[in-house]
């Protein structure tokens, strides 16, 4: 059924739900506290200088680890890795170190956990943030960069966990 004036929040969330978008888990560790959370809201802003944006939930308080710290990892996921994005979405109720006890971790430039076997990996100075309403919108600077292996993207489209 078309809904051509139902902007509520959950036609909103249930028209999102038709993006399809690749999962990243968003890492940072620093004097503030390591942290890594699943997100699909994140992209590319500039090649010049390198540039990319994530956003996270505000009301979460432990999300105050990225800006504090000041920079972050955004770690791309494959098909095969949908067991660590469950786990670094929080649905599981595992502790910051048995979510990252699941993967191969080492850093790059910034000191934030970077995935060995994500299929890229863009390590970033925390340049910018805005917040906006439940969000917050954080871009980061490219200082360090890993592309993996060619494998099939993770993603996540209509609630759901796909593969390309």
């Amino acid at each position: 059924m078309l809904k051509l004036n139902d902007v509520g929040p959950q036609a909103y969330r249930d028209a999102m739900a038709r993006f399809a978008g690749a999962v990243h888990i968003i890492t940072t560790d620093g004097r503030s506290g390591k942290r890594g959370v699943t997100v699909i809201a994140a992209c590319s802003v500039s090649d010049s200088p390198p540039t990319v944006l994530a956003c996270l939930n505000r009301e979460n308080p432990n999300n105050e680890h990225f800006l504090h710290n000041g920079r972050f990892a955004l770690n791309t996921l494959s098909a095969e890795q949908e067991a660590l994005s469950v786990a670094f979405s929080g649905l599981t109720g595992l502790t910051t170190e048995e979510r990252f006890d699941l993967g191969h971790w080492d850093t790059l430039t910034t000191g934030a956990p970077t995935l060995r076997e994500a299929i890229a990996v863009f390590d970033c100075e925390l340049i910018d943030s805005k917040d906006l309403a439940t969000h917050r919108v954080l871009f980061g600077q490219v200082t360090g960069l890993r592309v993996g292996e060619l494998l099939r993207p993770l993603l996540y489209h209509d609630r759901a966990y796909h593969v390309l």
